[in-house]
């Protein structure tokens, strides 16, 4: 997996911050992806100001929305 944060996310600071966030998001899924997947996240600039619950949530909707997820807990109560 890799993120790709650009310079328009801020200073270095704001970036590293915004690029460990969003790697645990996806760590707490990454049982969940199928294997032999390779996965860029690149982040839209309000992830910025995000919570982590909303990057979370936000991550979990965007591999689901992808196909990503093998199994998904709670998926028929989702649809």
């Amino acid at each position: 997996m890799g993120v790709v944060v650009g310079r328009r996310f801020g200073r270095a600071v704001a970036r590293n911050r915004l690029r460990r966030r969003l790697r645990e998001a996806v760590r707490e899924y990454s049982h969940l992806i199928r294997p032999g997947v390779d996965l860029v996240v690149v982040p839209r600039v309000v992830a910025v100001g995000a919570t982590f619950a909303e990057l979370r949530a936000a991550t979990r909707e965007a591999l689901k929305g992808a196909g990503l997820l093998a199994n998904v807990p709670g998926s028929e109560r989702d649809r």
